[in-house]
């Protein structure tokens, strides 16, 4: 008999729903987990058109998932009233099958600051409700990291990023900024999360400045 197909849930957040820039992140997510599992995405924030997705219309989608992946933005040093609501409307199945043992992973975007604490205060309410967090399986992506790994440089600049890949291009366009969490960075969520719902504990990190950390910075 063949073994199940990993099946994770991948769940935006943001107010922007679909066309936004963690749709975009959650999007480069799912093509990597798509190479070990099967993946449904879903937009909780609604169109003109229609409201945001309660949880009751959700929880079919959890129960089905082994594993999830939350994306949201920063505001204002919190992550977005879509997902306060939906969390909110969690509370019900806290510490049940729902969410019970089954691995997660979180995206973050931000603009500039804030969003590390998103994330850290994130995975602290998935763990309350009944989730693993898998090692390295969070990260934030900054449009100030981005610009200073050289994505906003200029055409070339672009270019290069594009084809050599965020951290690479971080260490050839801009010293210092090899530390930074950058797009390349989801593979290793990726591969963490399927590691954590399969138990197999080959986990990867991501690159870290051993030798620069503690260096002066300011003039």
């Amino acid at each position: 008999m063949a073994a199940k197909r990993l099946r994770i849930l991948i769940l935006n957040a943001a107010l922007a729903g679909g066309t936004g820039n963690t749709e975009v992140a959650l999007t480069r997510l799912a093509r990597l987990l798509a190479k070990n599992a099967e993946v449904r995405s879903l937009a909780l924030a609604g169109t003109k058109r229609g409201a945001d997705r309660s949880f009751a219309e959700v929880k079919p989608e959890l129960a089905w998932a082994d594993a999830f992946v939350f994306g949201t933005g920063t505001h204002w040093d919190s992550w977005s009233s879509v997902l306060q609501k939906f969390l909110e409307d969690a509370t019900e199945a806290e510490g049940t099958a729902l969410w019970l043992g089954k691995p997660a992973a979180c995206v973050v975007t931000e603009h500039s600051v804030g969003g590390k604490g998103v994330l850290s205060r994130l995975q602290g309410v998935l763990v309350t409700m009944g989730c693993l967090i898998p090692p390295m399986s969070g990260l934030v992506l900054s449009k100030v990291a981005e610009i200073a790994a050289g994505s906003e440089k200029g055409a070339g600049a672009r270019d290069k990023f594009q084809e050599v890949g965020g951290r690479e291009a971080a260490k050839a366009e801009a010293s210092g900024t090899e530390d930074f969490w950058c797009t390349d960075d989801l593979k290793i969520v990726a591969h963490n999360l399927v590691e954590a719902v399969n138990g197999t504990r080959r986990w990867k990190a991501w690159p870290v400045d051993r030798t620069d950390f503690s260096a002066r910075w300011m003039a």
